[in-house]
């Protein structure tokens, strides 16, 4: 089966999926192979790789890996059209609804789409839209664009709403890489009422608890990234937290 079915069905059945965040600029090597390692015993259901910036040059090495190495599917979460390879199972092809500037809404897509149409990579378009955590993060100075404040959960609501509309497949609400706080309860209630496509939370999310809070609160898939680069162990912890409610 696709992945959007798959994200598709699992959401159906109100049944949450655990995405690990993998950030070449930050595990490679040894250490990817570690975690690659745990997270087959620990519930792991996607990989997402990608990031902001991605400096490191071997990113098509670290999808390569994952492959030979598991049989949990990898979802790219490109920050721009380098990022992209077709040894992956799927790409999500990132619209940044919450921002203003053109280039994240359309213009990079335009660049990429002959290259994206040639990888045969299966597509997911998703309203990415970021959320105000309490700091600057790298996807805000990057994309130059300002978050939706923590506390405007019906700017959130509309604009996800909108992007349903114009056809997305996935709305992905994203404190960023490194927040302070994660993407406010209330925040994601207000667009899981408000829209019936699936919902991602990423960002900021520290603690089982957290997790299964951005869970009942109505996220389809709960993203963890830099947690679990500090400290591998939360990766059961985590799962059990996601597939339990």
């Amino acid at each position: 089966m696709k992945i959007y079915p798959y994200i598709k069905l699992k959401s159906a059945k109100g049944e949450k999926l655990f995405a690990l965040l993998i950030d070449p600029d930050k595990v490679q090597g040894a250490s990817l192979s570690r975690l690659i390692r745990k997270t087959k015993k620990g519930g792991v259901d996607l990989y997402f790789v990608g990031g902001s910036l991605i400096s490191n040059i071997s990113h098509e090495s670290i999808v390569q890996t994952i492959k030979k190495e598991s049989n949990i599917p990898v979802v790219l979460f490109p920050g721009n059209s380098l990022q992209i390879d077709p040894a992956a199972d799927a790409l999500l092809l990132l619209s940044l609804i919450s921002g203003r500037n053109a280039e994240m809404l359309i213009g990079k897509h335009v660049m990429a789409a002959p290259y994206i149409k040639a990888s045969k990579l299966e597509v997911i378009p998703t309203g990415y839209m970021v959320i105000e955590s309490g700091r600057p993060t790298s996807v805000s100075y990057i994309s130059h664009s300002h978050p939706i404040p923590a506390d405007k959960d019906d700017i959130a609501a509309c604009t996800a709403l909108a992007g349903e509309m114009l056809g997305l497949d996935l709305i992905y609400l994203d404190a960023g890489s490194g927040a302070m706080n994660p993407v406010p309860t209330n925040m994601i209630k207000a667009v899981h009422e408000a829209v019936k496509i699936p919902i991602v939370v990423g960002g900021g999310i520290r603690t089982a608890d957290q997790a299964a809070t951005a869970c009942f609160s109505g996220a389809d898939v709960v993203v963890v990234g830099n947690a679990i680069e500090e400290n591998e162990s939360l990766i059961s912890v985590m799962a059990r937290a996601i597939h339990n409610v």
